[in-house]
């Protein structure tokens, strides 16, 4: 949803907004997977946080979210790249008043670098919440997939865009614009 002002830079505050969401999200992703896989190593079949409601388990996911994809590091490099550069485009045109929107591209881009770095570094992504552990209705489990603090940011992220893709007016057609299709 780039805005129609193209030539402008995001303004200063829009920046602050972006790259504080980037380095909290990174940051809050890369503390909790590292506390977790320090002292999770005692506990092999996960720590019951809130019996029935959460648990904390490592995992070591060798594929994308939910654990689809296992083995295809270089290609999730790729994509995570290619991620990048998109969220850093979409940023770049987002217009001042845009605040929420920059706040939710920093959340996707935190959620993007976390992953990125751990597959990078360690060949997986470190993965370690689990909610609904073991519960199942008509014996399916609820909710079989471990995940991570990257994870949900990713998620939430894709969500509020949809969301304010739905509910954001595209800016109307300048009069420039309309004349410039006509002559042609």
């Amino acid at each position: 949803m780039p805005s129609s002002s193209t030539n402008a830079s995001p303004s200063l505050a829009a920046n602050l907004r972006f790259i504080l969401t980037v380095i909290l999200g990174l940051g809050l992703d890369q503390a909790t997977k590292i506390i977790a896989f320090r002292k999770l190593s005692d506990w092999p079949t996960g720590y019951p946080f809130i019996s029935g409601w959460l648990d904390f388990m490592k995992i070591e996911n060798r594929g994308a979210v939910f654990g689809f994809g296992q083995g295809q590091r270089l290609l999730f490099i790729v994509v995570s790249i290619a991620a990048i550069v998109f969220i850093g485009y979409l940023f770049r045109y987002s217009a001042k008043n845009q605040w929420l929107y920059q706040i939710v591209l920093g959340m996707l881009m935190a959620g993007v670098l976390g992953n990125l770095y751990d597959r990078a570094v360690f060949g997986y992504v470190r993965d370690m919440i689990y909610v609904f552990p073991h519960r199942e209705i008509l014996h399916h489990e609820i909710f079989p997939w471990i995940f991570n603090v990257a994870d949900s940011l990713l998620c939430v992220g894709v969500g509020f865009m949809l969301i304010y893709s739905l509910i954001h007016k595209p800016p109307a057609p300048s009069e420039s614009k309309h004349r410039a299709e006509a002559r042609s």
